[in-house]
């Protein structure tokens, strides 16, 4: 029997009321430059384009805008990335930490604060995907350890 004919359970109404209330999941992804960070959205996605982006506003950006350039990392981390291939996910892309980068790591902190206090559920961050590069002979930085260590959801801090 498919779950298409199974009859609807409690959970199953609680699951429609949430997705009504949250059609889209939010997601920081992070990690260093070259980390696998957009390999990683694609392949969750099931596509090989790229996002559309978005302000916070849903003005669209231009994807020559975001070209890379010698302000490597020069994004806005509060814009939305959408693989319109599996529209159900909202992603932001931090800042890539890089040795030193404290002005980063204060970027993405003050990201998290400010999406753990928003009201509505569908403005609330819901998950943050870390990427740490298995290949590298130190896949665990300073940055990093200052992320995990300093890093909360502002809850209980």
């Amino acid at each position: 029997m498919s779950s298409r004919n199974q009859p609807e359970t409690s959970a199953n109404k609680r699951l429609g009321k949430i997705h009504e209330t949250c059609p889209q999941f939010r997601i920081l992804i992070m990690g260093r430059a070259n980390a696998g960070k957009t390999t990683i959205l694609q392949r969750v996605c099931k596509t090989i384009k790229d996002p559309d982006i978005f302000t916070p506003q849903g003005e669209k950006i231009e994807m020559s805008v975001l070209e890379p350039s010698v302000d490597r990392g020069n994004h806005d981390i509060r814009n939305e990335m959408i693989f319109w291939s599996n529209p159900g996910f909202v992603f932001h892309d931090s800042p890539g930490f890089e040795s030193g980068g404290v002005s980063e790591l204060e970027i993405v902190k003050d990201f998290i604060n400010e999406y753990s206090k928003k009201k509505k559920l569908a403005e609330q961050l819901h998950a943050i995907w870390y990427c740490i590069p298995v290949s590298d002979s130190r896949p665990i930085g300073v940055a990093e350890e200052l992320f995990f260590s300093e890093c909360g959801t502002g809850h209980g801090e």
